[in-house]
């Protein structure tokens, strides 16, 4: 056949194969449009062993919400200031946050009472303690409570120089610059400390400058930004529950289908069961090696003991009393066992 023959011949009709390859066409631009891509942001640096386990939480949306919703990891501090994504999250610059409640205590008291819980996120949930917190943050602060993260976590002083222990077996903190943040304030200064409020990228510094002589903080993640260089003493036991959380903007919520937010509600659900196991695994790993290390620990026992956590859970309490906040009660019997 010539070529001339070849290009005389009528153009044929689009077939059903050709109709099928155009519909599939269209499926696949309508599958890449329905696919939801939210934004998330943390309030510690990505590196650390924080910002590290809310990864799972992203990996399993991610993994299990193919086609159907994704979020973009943006990052830490360097995206917006942690005292300032909340408002970023609320103003649907960001889709999800996670990070320290507390940093948000200013606006939404009741959040000492995440401080001063010693249940499980289970035991808060089936006893409607995490529907009432989830009710009061949307009202407080705009946003909607997915998932307590890392529970069991406690937190402990450390300090560049040994502690002094009285005859009665009491730690004596009198003067001592502690790096604080809301969570801690009220306590330490029941100790005779001073709260120095620093953020988290600063706190390296702030140790080799001695700006301050010690921090709050916990086991796990202490040695990820190298502080350990220059803490030497901790102090035991831990104090207070965790005040980490995952928020999420209500709207980007809402605007999800079906089948993202079960997908969203599942992840949250078994970051609050996951992250609690990693939390003890990497706590236990990083406490034999700030041993190892050369850092001492100091451990009040009885009565003095029992008075210093007294003290702690005492001033998250006494802090939320003292707001007036209507749900006092209702939130006491929720998160806190006698």
């Amino acid at each position: 056949m010539t070529h001339e023959s070849r290009s005389r011949r009528p153009a044929r009709p689009a077939g059903r194969f050709a109709l099928a390859a155009l519909a599939a066409l269209g499926l696949q631009a309508g599958a890449a449009q329905a696919q939801e891509v939210l934004k998330a942001v943390s309030a510690f640096p990505v590196p650390m062993f924080w910002t590290q386990d809310f990864l799972h939480f992203v990996d399993e949306v991610n993994e299990t919400g193919e086609g159907v919703v994704q979020i973009q990891m943006m990052g830490g501090p360097e995206v917006f200031p942690p005292t300032q994504q909340v408002d970023a999250l609320e103003r649907g610059i960001v889709d999800i946050q996670y990070g320290p409640s507390t940093y948000h205590l200013g606006s939404a008291p009741e959040i000492d009472a995440l401080v001063g819980s010693n249940v499980t996120p289970e035991v808060a949930r089936e006893g409607g303690g995490f529907d009432l917190m989830q009710d009061i943050l949307l009202e407080r602060l705009g946003v909607r409570l997915m998932a307590l993260g890392q529970s069991g976590l406690q937190f402990h002083i450390w300090s560049v120089d040994e502690p002094t222990v009285g005859e009665d077996g009491s730690v004596d903190m009198n003067g001592a610059r502690l790096r604080s943040q809301p969570i801690y304030q009220g306590f330490f200064e029941s100790l005779g400390a001073v709260p120095v409020s620093a953020p988290v990228p600063e706190v390296y510094t702030g140790l080799e400058r001695g700006t301050f002589d010690g921090i709050g903080w916990p086991i796990a993640g202490v040695t990820d930004m190298s502080w350990d260089k220059y803490l030497k003493y901790r102090i035991d036991p831990g104090f207070f529950n965790t005040d980490l959380v995952i928020f999420m903007n209500p709207e980007s919520y809402e605007g999800l289908s079906d089948e993202a937010r079960e997908i969203i509600d599942a992840a949250a659900l078994n970051y609050e069961l996951t992250s609690r196991d990693r939390l003890a695994s990497v706590t236990a790993e990083t406490d034999a090696a700030v041993r190892e290390g050369g850092i001492e620990v100091i451990t009040l026992e009885g009565e003095a003991a029992q008075a210093y956590l007294d003290g702690a859970y005492g001033s998250a309490w006494a802090r939320l009393e003292a707001s007036d906040s209507a749900h006092y009660d209702a939130l006491r019997d929720a998160f806190y066992q006698e």
